[in-house]
């Protein structure tokens, strides 16, 4: 249901009816027809969406799932997808592509570090093992093992999507001024 807003006293009345009366929906309109709600700072936005490497490799998905629920603008996402996700509108879909840098960044070779084994352990002693560990500030790490050797183990403390190009393919499926509360 769309109703037209022309002056203060429709906005009053459309408001009491929308507390006595179930309303659906009701969108403001300008001169040139109803106004477009677009992925903007602050709104909370619902979005489903694939991650592909090298475009044909999926590497997330949630589509026919729950939709994943960020504020844009508070930097819960990658910045590039961010970027690229602003100004759409619900029901709109798009294919981006996003390089490292705007990512998870370049693979920093001084974050791939030599220990001792004895400093792992030994269920971990095998390439692709992913492990947990604490920054020296407290913070949660969590490197992988890339390469075993005789006396040691070669731990990777980069993001895993470090270094790559992700494509992801997103459906905007609502947009909202602030959170839903449950």
């Amino acid at each position: 249901m769309i109703v037209r807003l022309s002056t203060l006293r429709s906005v009053c009345l459309v408001a009491f009816l929308g507390t006595v009366v179930d309303v659906p929906v009701i969108r403001a309109e300008t001169a040139n027809g109803p106004a477009k709600v677009v992925v903007s700072k602050g709104k909370h936005v619902s979005l489903e969406y694939t991650l592909k490497l090298n475009e044909k490799e999926v590497v997330e998905s949630n589509v026919g799932k729950e939709p994943m629920t960020y504020v844009h603008g508070a930097e819960e996402i990658v910045p590039g997808l961010e970027k690229a996700l602003e100004g759409m509108s619900v029901g709109e879909q798009k294919h981006i592509a996003v390089k490292p840098a705007d990512a998870y960044g370049e693979v920093d070779q001084k974050a791939i570090q030599e220990v001792k084994k004895a400093l792992v352990p030994e269920h971990a002693w095998k390439v692709g093992a992913e492990l947990e560990a604490r920054g020296p500030e407290g913070q949660s790490l969590f490197p992988h093992v890339t390469e075993v050797k005789e006396d040691s183990v070669v731990l990777d403390f980069n993001h895993p999507l470090a270094g790559k190009t992700l494509y992801f393919d997103v459906k905007i499926l609502e947009i909202r001024a602030e959170a839903k509360t449950k």
